[in-house]
């Protein structure tokens, strides 16, 4: 067992640096919980790694080099979505903690308050809670994490935005996270048709949980927006706008945005499709 260590910087980089899947897990649900009841107490000051540790398999190629999905009809298919979407939660526990660790002051310096780190430590401990549903249901399906190859494009996003918390906040649960809002409910209807009640109720959770996490976004958003004097809408296109290296596919699910308090006339105006 690790020790719980002095400061929440600390454990972030813990997990970051843990390579083991579920290893990465286990530090991140047992942190969490030490936080919550104050076993750790202390924010602390960190300086996390440029990539976390990984695991050797699956095979990381870039989004371009991925094979082709199959449809979820099929086991292989099922296989595959499920191993994807596994890839994605173990990547955003890294994100969490990487915000926790990385972030510290508004953009006017005003120091981040705990509330700012509660709602990144509930983050992080809820991602790792999906990837362990999802890999729970791999094994069901004889597979397991690390079986296929798995794009390495995520990471990009906590590249490109290392210097920066509003854009981060833009790109990461504002982009990429909502965009899972947008996709899931397709992705549980097709696990439905096929019989595969227990993969849809575990992406029921994620999807549920996951209206948090964008919520957590938004609402940080909007305080780095007000620390610099910036229409936090308008902000937020700009920075998709410039800083995003895709686009923002409709339809959205706006029921779900909206229970996040994403207004549809902020992302609506950049849609397409």
């Amino acid at each position: 067992m690790v020790p719980l260590p002095p400061t929440l910087g600390d454990a972030a980089l813990l997990v970051l640096g843990s390579a083991d899947p579920m290893e990465k897990v286990r530090l991140s649900r047992t942190f969490a919980a030490a936080w919550r009841d104050g076993s750790i107490r202390e924010i602390g000051r960190a300086t996390p790694p440029d990539r976390p540790a990984r695991p050797e398999r699956p095979e990381l190629r870039p989004p371009r080099d991925m094979p082709k999905r199959r449809k979820a009809g099929s086991m292989a298919g099922r296989i595959a979505l499920l191993h994807a979407l596994a890839h994605i939660e173990l990547n955003a526990v890294d994100l969490a903690w990487d915000i926790v660790a990385r972030f510290h002051h508004l953009p006017d310096g005003t120091p981040l308050p705990r509330a700012f780190y509660d709602d990144w430590v509930r983050v992080a401990d809820e991602e790792a809670k999906h990837h362990a549903l999802l890999a729970e249901r791999l094994a069901d399906l004889g597979a397991s994490y690390g079986d296929l190859p798995a794009h390495d494009g995520l990471w990009q996003a906590s590249e490109l935005t290392s210097g920066d918390l509003g854009a981060r906040l833009a790109l990461v649960p504002m982009v990429l996270e909502a965009r899972g809002l947008d996709v899931t409910p397709v992705m549980i209807e097709s696990l439905v048709r096929v019989g595969d009640e227990a993969g849809a109720a575990v992406l029921r959770i994620i999807h549920d949980e996951e209206i948090g996490h964008v919520a957590a976004g938004k609402r940080w958003f909007d305080a780095v927006a007000a620390a610099i004097g910036a229409d936090p809408q308008a902000h937020w296109q700009h920075l998709v706008r410039t800083m995003f290296r895709g686009e923002l596919k409709r339809p959205f699910n706006e029921p779900s945005r909206t229970r996040a308090d994403f207004p549809a006339d902020w992302y609506e105006p950049l849609g397409v499709g």
